[in-house]
């Protein structure tokens, strides 16, 4: 036998080749997920930052009136749809300013867990993968070492000739089980990464928000007008 990627798959068993398949699968879903997230990721990055920079000018000028009545579209990205949500509430919340004050800032906390729950989204199936695959891995050596030394046992003759191959043919599932991991685990680090950065992000925009809200309704601003 030779220690080759071919050769080696020639002489797996069954359940070795299972966990080769399982692994593989693994690997499949993990690579979906990273796929998936960086196009989210670029598209509502790119969306929040030319909401911003529309709806910044507004908000700079204090102009809640004209900011709750300009419609920027659906594609706001994360931080369009908290400021968005905030603006809503800001529309139709009453005219005492404590009240209208936490009715927004209620508004903006739902709506930003509901963004950073959002963009977590598949990152468990990729810390799943990278926890678990080189434990499975790891299985199919254990096995893979079981079966060849009972090969040995049946041979009734000792030495490592002996249960190379076998040794061989288990240790290739270990280093697979790495190779899906080890992918999966930078990834989802990345990203949440990205994820925790963002939710910065979301939480500053908010408190700007605010303040603009109070400082709007303590300046005497009529609130009865917006909408």
């Amino acid at each position: 036998m030779q220690f080759t990627l071919a050769d080696i798959w020639a002489h797996t068993g069954l359940f070795a080749r299972f966990i080769i398949f399982t692994l593989g699968f693994m690997s499949v879903a993990s690579l979906v997920v990273m796929a998936e997230r960086m196009v989210v990721f670029r598209k509502t990055r790119a969306d929040s930052r030319t909401f911003a920079s529309k709806m910044g000018a507004i908000l700079a000028k204090g102009d809640l009136t004209t900011a709750a009545n300009t419609n920027l579209g659906k594609d706001v990205g994360h931080l369009g749809r908290v400021i968005n949500s905030g603006l809503t509430a800001y529309r139709i919340s009453p005219s005492n300013k404590e009240v209208a004050v936490e009715s927004v800032a209620r508004a903006l906390e739902r709506q930003a867990q509901r963004e950073v729950q959002s963009l977590k989204r598949g990152l468990g199936v990729l810390a799943t993968v990278g926890s678990t695959a080189p434990f499975v891995g790891l299985l199919g050596t254990t096995m893979g070492i079981v079966n060849a030394f009972q090969q040995m046992a049946v041979a009734g003759s000792g030495g490592l000739a002996t249960i190379s191959a076998g040794i061989a043919e288990a240790l290739i599932t270990t280093a697979f089980g790495l190779l899906v991991a080890i992918p999966a685990v930078m990834a989802y680090n990345f990203f949440q990464g990205w994820v925790d950065a963002r939710s910065v992000d979301i939480s500053e925009s908010s408190n700007e928000f605010l303040d603009v809200v109070a400082r709007h309704l303590g300046g005497g601003a009529s609130h009865s007008q917006v909408g």
